[in-house]
């Protein structure tokens, strides 16, 4: 049976919106702020880690195998690859940036940071929209949903702890919707009635720190 990728797209959308708002963030810490510099370290720090495990879910599982059961699809697997090589300097340069910025807040620390952000972004426009309409459709005839179960259980995973809530927040505000259709979707109801109580209370106090600095 043919199974549904569209679980891809959506989590696109959050690595494309976390990102893209990521140097605005930087910026707004004001020089010397090192209690919102680690809140928004934090912040991209869970966004480095949800790709990097995007990524390496893709590069283990799926990209001999679309080659191997989808031959015409190999030429997209192969600049696939290339294009997480690229990725991964970029991202790499974010891990490295991220913990001196961290400590000091300082504006000349953030530096770095930005640039690694400023390739992050640059690769994402070009690798995304390119799997989602060269793979993924390719995935939805070769795969079994019970991969893209193993896809987003990898993913869970890959979620530092304790920041299980401001991820799925992250993820539902990045859908069109808003996240309703997502939530129908992946969660049953009482896990949905546990987001409304707790969990989207908790997103939105992150949220404002993220962007205004704790108090």
């Amino acid at each position: 049976m043919p199974c549904d990728a569209s679980g891809m797209a959506e989590i696109h959308r959050w690595f494309k919106a976390g990102f893209g708002e990521g140097g605005i963030l930087v910026e707004g810490v004001r020089d010397g702020d090192a209690a919102h510099a680690e809140v928004v370290a934090a912040h991209l720090d869970l966004l480095s880690a949800a790709l990097h495990g995007h990524h390496e879910f893709e590069d283990a599982n799926l990209w001999d195998r679309l080659s191997a059961q989808a031959p015409p699809c190999a030429v997209h697997v192969e600049r696939m690859k290339v294009q997480h090589a690229q990725m991964l300097v970029h991202l790499d340069e974010l891990d490295v940036a991220l913990p001196a910025w961290r400590a000091t807040g300082r504006a000349t620390d953030a530096t770095a940071v930005l640039g690694a952000l400023t390739g992050i972004n640059v690769a994402l426009a070009a690798h995304l929209p390119d799997e989602e309409e060269n793979i993924v459709p390719v995935m939805e005839r070769e795969l079994d949903q019970q991969d893209m179960v193993a896809a987003s259980e990898h993913g869970r995973r890959a979620v530092p702890r304790g920041q299980t809530w401001q991820a799925m927040g992250a993820i539902l505000a990045a859908q069109p919707d808003g996240g309703t259709s997502w939530l129908r979707k992946n969660l049953p109801a009482p896990v949905r009635l546990i987001w409304r109580v707790a969990g989207r209370p908790r997103y939105a106090a992150s949220r404002r720190a993220l962007v205004e600095g704790p108090r």
